[in-house]
């Protein structure tokens, strides 16, 4: 899954939440597979615009960014509108953004919990009934939704992220068996721990506040984790790239871990 994936040139890819961390991995990796590639998050324009100019020199035949409040369906329906007006189709999905809040259930603040639910849930039943009907279309598509492995085991303190990730793994497994008899899938990605911007800036702060060294700052965050190591962005675009090959065409409704063992333990 390390090379480039054939057959992908000039395909419209959609990746939410892509300029930075997951999603934005994922982007350069179907870039250099050479799609149109169409950036969503929130940034400042010069960062994205050297993002775009990016992802162009690395093999992409076109790159844009469109800006979406997920918290909001009718930004939805005018982001995906806005593809298929500029590119007359959309090939590729990747639900990838996401956010999290970390309460007790008797306290979780219900605007964090309709908030949760609404990025990580209730966006990608927008984007991926939006983008249905012009995959149909050209009888072709490839949607890859970014759950977790809170979308497969449950922990402490996160009853919205735990919900909103094990229900688009059952939206995920829906859309396969209604696209079951055509050209377009759809699967699910379940990362445990992975080193993203965030997660490195959690490292270092545990560093700091332990006196302890990068090794065992990593043990410490790792502990669900056997592997003890961390998944790397790449792996995961690396999969992403699998699922939208045609080597994946009969890969359907898969709920894939990408997690050092976490969910076997």
């Amino acid at each position: 899954m390390s090379g480039s994936v054939p057959g992908l040139a000039g395909r419209v890819a959609l990746v939410t939440g892509s300029t930075s961390g997951i999603g934005l991995a994922i982007a350069r990796r179907l870039a250099r597979d050479g799609c149109h590639v169409v950036l969503h998050g929130f940034g400042d324009p010069a960062p994205i615009a050297s993002l775009e100019k990016e992802l162009v020199d690395s093999g992409a035949s076109q790159a844009w960014h469109v800006a979406a409040d997920l918290l909001r369906p009718e930004e939805i329906e005018r982001m995906v509108a806005r593809v298929g007006e500029r590119h007359g189709r959309l090939d590729i999905l990747v639900n990838n953004a996401g956010i999290q809040h970390v309460a007790p259930i008797e306290s979780f603040p219900v605007e964090r919990w309709d908030a949760v639910l609404a990025v990580n849930l209730s966006a990608a039943f927008h984007t991926t009934r939006l983008a249905l009907p012009l995959m149909r279309q050209h009888q072709w598509g490839r949607i890859v939704n970014i759950a977790s492995v809170s979308g497969l085991v449950a922990a402490p303190m996160k009853s919205a992220y735990a919900a909103a990730k094990h229900g688009l793994i059952g939206l995920t497994k829906v859309t396969a068996l209604e696209t079951a008899t055509s050209a377009i899938t759809c699967n699910a990605i379940c990362p445990g721990w992975v080193l993203t911007p965030l997660v490195e800036r959690q490292l270092q702060a545990r560093m700091a506040a332990d006196g302890v060294d990068r090794d065992e700052a990593t043990r410490r965050l790792l502990v669900k984790q056997p592997s003890q190591a961390f998944v790397t962005l790449e792996q995961v675009a690396a999969l992403a790239a699998y699922f939208v090959s045609e080597e994946a065409a009969q890969t359907r409704g898969a709920a894939w871990n990408v997690d050092g063992a976490y969910t076997v333990a």
